[in-house]
């Protein structure tokens, strides 16, 4: 844990796009703190950056000027080796695509972050098969993600981002595809995991039934945050006094 008790600092984070007949900036200028222990979710419109700043925490971008550090660490300067070996035991990534290999089933699927980290591989599916169950799909253990619903895949997605118990889970729309209370249950975990004071969630969402589960909630528009409102209060803090 870092002195200041944050597990992501962003400042200045810069990210072009570079498309062949124009450059387009992506993250302008961008600052933002995560604490231990906090949700935090990003909303804004679509094409605003949200998806871009998470990848850059995450540390699967590269931003092009600025820095970006995770639990102290800046992963940018890292060799790729130890980047690959520090995402891979410290940060869970929900995709919005879910990104689940076809021919595993979802105890499988769910297993490649524990036996990536050297967990032998029976005892990674048994404790794959225990997350899986947390998020309601103890029966579906054997399935392959074609033999899922669009509510099911994401939820073995959100089961893969957990299993290994990560410092920091990165989710992009992981309600989009859930029915209300399918959704609410995922976020009670989620949330559950956050609480967790050496342990930290950031979230995209334009999902308003679950905003009562951030601690604070970042609004992003063209590339820069806007202003961060406090979820327990709803004290707001402008772009000027974020920085």
């Amino acid at each position: 844990m870092n002195a200041d008790g944050l597990a992501v600092r962003c400042q200045n984070i810069v990210k072009i796009y570079d498309t062949g007949d124009q450059k387009v900036t992506a993250l302008d200028q961008v600052n933002l703190d995560i604490a231990m222990g906090e949700l935090m979710m990003l909303v804004g419109p679509s094409g605003c950056g949200k998806t871009t700043l998470i990848s850059v925490i995450a540390g699967i971008l590269d931003q092009d000027s600025g820095s970006c550090e995770l639990f102290g660490e800046n992963l940018i300067t890292m060799p790729s080796n130890d980047k690959l070996n520090f995402r891979a035991k410290n940060v869970g990534f929900v995709f919005q695509a879910f990104n689940l290999l076809p021919s595993l089933n979802a105890a499988e699927n769910v297993s490649v972050p524990l036996v990536i980290n050297g967990m032998k591989r029976a005892e990674a599916e048994r404790k794959a098969s225990r997350v899986l169950e947390q998020v309601g799909l103890g029966e579906r253990l054997t399935s392959l993600p074609a033999q899922l619903s669009g509510g099911q895949q994401q939820r073995v997605a959100i089961a893969r981002a957990l299993v290994h118990n990560p410092k920091l889970i990165v989710c992009d729309e992981p309600t989009s595809a859930l029915d209300h209370e399918t959704g609410h249950t995922v976020m009670a975990l989620l949330k559950d995991v956050a609480l967790q004071k050496d342990r930290a969630l950031v979230i995209v969402t334009h999902d308003a039934r679950v905003f009562n589960f951030a601690d604070r909630i970042a609004e992003m528009d063209d590339g820069h945050i806007i202003k961060v409102v406090d979820s327990a209060n709803g004290t707001q803090t402008s772009l000027k006094e974020a920085l």
